[in-house]
């Protein structure tokens, strides 16, 4: 792999924001703060049910007046209608805008600088006739663009970027240990602190109301989480997304999304800790044996902690 790559994501699709209350109304739906965002600032964040359950997550950036929103391609209308229905008499506007803009993300050491980022997560700049960021979960992940699709390319050649392959990006992500929309979180189902969106910044805590607000902060402060979505090593056949993870006779988990060998898997808590109790050979799935591998930045809160 080249020290720099672009990598064209056509499984991400875009949403425009706007009018005179776009903020406010983002505000009241989301899980992180739109007061954050700027030109210069990007964000991750999630929009819920209002039970507290996941729906759709996505980065925010805002670029000409307007929010865009980088989601999942597949479903784009899904999220357009459930943001519909929450305009009401507001000011705001909504559109797919994904035939206007192509998503792009970028590998490397020297990625950042080529697009004139630093390292700190979620820093925006122009670029391209579109708007680059920093991938705002963690400094790892790269960098990602929103380019008008009649500027792309001339803008990635000129800065001297090679194309990348989704294959390298995804095993960053896997070893990581960071989800990918819905091919690893259950949708209407999953809850955010399990599947790292705290410590992934993407979730705000003192900002007020949101939908799903309320379940989100009860699991946090009362220390609720009891199942965690984490790396596993993979020993044999690649499990199949959904297939039970096994402790000795009990179901403990599930699989997620995976490659060669490596895969995510929602695990309860005290499997893993029974499992790095044994040396890491007790879960199983299929033909394949499962070590859990506990990223740096994945922290495991009691609710004296949180």
């Amino acid at each position: 792999m080249s020290d720099t790559t672009a990598i064209l994501l056509k499984n991400r699709g875009v949403l425009a924001v706007s009018g005179g209350d776009a903020r406010e109304f983002l505000q009241g739906l989301v899980s992180n703060d739109l007061n954050r965002v700027s030109p210069a600032q990007a964000v991750h964040a999630a929009l819920l049910t209002p039970q507290g359950r996941y729906l759709h997550d996505f980065f925010i950036v805002e670029k000409g007046g307007r929010f865009l929103l980088d989601c999942e391609v597949e479903r784009c209308d899904d999220l357009l209608k459930r943001l519909k229905i929450y305009t009401m008499r507001s000011e705001v506007e909504l559109a797919e805008v994904s035939s206007d803009y192509v998503v792009v993300l970028f590998m490397g050491k020297d990625a950042g600088k080529k697009l004139g980022l630093s390292e700190t997560p979620g820093q925006a700049t122009a670029f391209g006739g579109g708007v680059a960021y920093g991938d705002p979960r963690l400094s790892e992940l790269g960098a990602r663009a929103l380019l008008p699709c009649n500027k792309a390319e001339a803008a990635l050649e000129d800065a001297g970027f090679a194309r990348g392959e989704i294959e390298d990006y995804e095993r960053l992500r896997l070893e990581l240990g960071v989800p990918d929309g819905s091919r690893d979180m259950e949708v209407e189902k999953a809850l955010l602190l399990e599947n790292g969106f705290n410590e992934l910044h993407s979730v705000d805590w003192d900002k007020g109301c949101y939908m799903g607000q309320e379940l989100t902060a009860r699991t946090k402060h009362r220390g609720l989480v009891k199942k965690r979505l984490m790396p596993v090593a993979v020993n044999g056949p690649l499990p199949a997304p959904g297939t039970p993870v096994m402790l000795d006779e009990s179901e403990v988990g599930t699989v997620k999304s995976g490659l060669d060998t490596c895969a995510l898997a929602l695990l309860r808590l005290e499997a893993i800790e029974s499992a790095q109790a044994q040396g890491g050979a007790a879960l199983t799935a299929g033909e394949a044996r499962l070590t859990p591998q506990q990223p740096h930045w994945m922290k495991f809160e009691t609710a004296e902690e949180a």
